[in-house]
């Protein structure tokens, strides 16, 4: 039976709204704060015909205490399964009647749950998904059938080593720290995890303060938030006045252990292997710099690992860089899946190609390339409502600020050779941690 519904958002504290931009690379993009300090983003884009529409909640794996381990992840699960208003049945079978899809995502520290359906069709898609996410029952019957899905789920990637070996790294980068742990959860944990416990976790996280909507499409903003706050009438976020959550401290930062190996032992046919080091933050300045450095070492087929251990030796089938940044904490690192018997080699190329580009740096046509790469991509990104809906989210949520189009890309244009050389001098210049999967054991790279 459906709970008697408590009063609308408080009277006296009015929406804030405005608008963020009206750049002709982008739709006009509008913000507004609720009373309950949820926030509400749109983009809207005239010339399509969807809509993407997404519930972003500032709480990931890391919010979790070592005895909750994978309860962000295991109440993603739980939030599709039944509300007072509606069966799981219904939440799927009411956005497919429209040709609608539904899906959802845990990650270290956030998790989304997102919509994409016609544009005649949002009115539903904003009552699907905020029925969902703010008034979800939790049925005990649910939560045993959804342990049993998660522990298959856990075993599945336990299956897939080219997977594996990026927890392994994450965990000799960071050991216990909440960042260095599965965002799934173990059997350990997840097994014994309670009702009770995930209930908690949710009522406790999931608070107008922490969550922002977003959308992106032929849309009206006014609209978009008139049925949201339609939509969240009567349920747990329809709550007291209070201001938005800020963006997650940058300080202090995560204490990473010192250069470690980590081997997990496994019959596989090919051998994974990443060799990397702590990175900087999600807000450090520096991060557009990283990304060509990045993009010219291992970012694509023309990159310089690519080269030479694909393209020249015919060494691994792939190889790549990439890096991880978090509010407090980052990593840098390369992976590499190839033969166990040319992992040697694989690790050596690795190694002198990192401290080639820490001494000699990179070139002035490298850089250029490097930053046309990370602009390509970037615009390449929004071509659909989708992503655009993503950057929305992600600008308020992760880093309290949206720039425009224009001014992305004028901060990659701005990036120097100097500026990349010293960051490359200063990042690959330090220790460097080590996780394999494969036939080996620890003693194999005691060196």
């Amino acid at each position: 039976m459906r709970r008697a519904p408590r009063s609308s958002f408080p009277a006296g504290r009015r929406a804030v709204t405005r608008t963020i931009s009206d750049a002709p690379l982008g739709g006009t993009v509008r913000r507004t704060v609720l009373p309950s300090g949820l926030r509400v983003l749109t983009e809207a884009i005239p010339a399509m015909r969807s809509v993407s529409f997404g519930i972003w909640v500032g709480v990931g794996s890391r919010d979790e205490t070592g005895g909750q381990g994978g309860a962000a992840h295991f109440l993603e699960h739980l939030l599709f399964k039944g509300t007072h208003k509606r069966s799981a049945l219904d939440i799927s079978s009411e956005i497919e009647a429209v040709g609608g899809e539904t899906n959802a995502f845990t990650t270290k520290e956030y998790t989304c749950y997102y919509a994409r359906v016609l544009d005649e069709d949002l009115p539903l898609a904003i009552d699907v998904m905020c029925d969902a996410v703010a008034d979800s029952i939790l049925e005990p019957a649910d939560v045993e059938t959804e342990r049993g899905v998660i522990l298959e789920e856990i075993a599945m990637h336990d299956d897939e080593p080219g997977d594996e070996v990026h927890d392994l790294f994450a965990r000799a980068i960071y050991g216990d720290h909440p960042l260095g742990r599965l965002i799934s959860g173990t059997e350990e944990t997840v097994t014994p995890m309670t009702r009770r416990q995930i209930q908690g976790f949710y009522r406790r996280r999931y608070t107008p303060p922490n969550i922002v909507i977003a959308a992106a499409g032929n849309l009206d903003h006014t609209a978009v938030v008139k049925l949201v706050r339609q939509a969240l009438r009567g349920t747990p976020l329809d709550a007291d006045p209070a201001a938005p959550a800020p963006r997650r401290s940058a300080t202090p930062a995560v204490r990473v252990r010192p250069r470690g190996t980590l081997v997990e032992p496994k019959e596989t046919e090919q051998a994974h292997v990443i060799l990397g080091c702590p990175g900087i933050d999600r807000v450090d300045d520096r991060r557009f710099a990283l990304g060509v450095l990045n993009n010219v070492l291992g970012g694509g087929m023309s990159s310089r690992l690519f080269q030479e251990i694909r393209e020249r030796r015919g060494l691994a089938y792939s190889v790549y860089s990439y890096a991880s940044q978090y509010a407090d904490s980052g990593v840098f690192a390369v992976y590499a899946g190839c033969a166990p018997g040319k992992v040697d080699e694989v690790l050596q190329l690795t190694r002198a190609e990192l401290h080639r580009v820490a001494t000699d740096g990179l070139t002035e046509t490298e850089v250029a390339r490097g930053k046309g790469m990370s602009k390509g991509s970037f615009v390449l990104g929004l071509e659909d409502t989708g992503s655009r809906m993503s950057r929305l989210a992600k600008g308020e949520l992760l880093y309290g600020d949206l720039m425009s189009v224009d001014q992305l890309l004028a901060r990659v244009d701005a990036v120097t050779v100097d500026e990349v050389n010293g960051l490359a001098a200063e990042l690959l210049a330090r220790p460097m941690s080590l996780a394999v999967v494969g036939p080996f054991g620890a003693s194999d790279f005691a060196d």
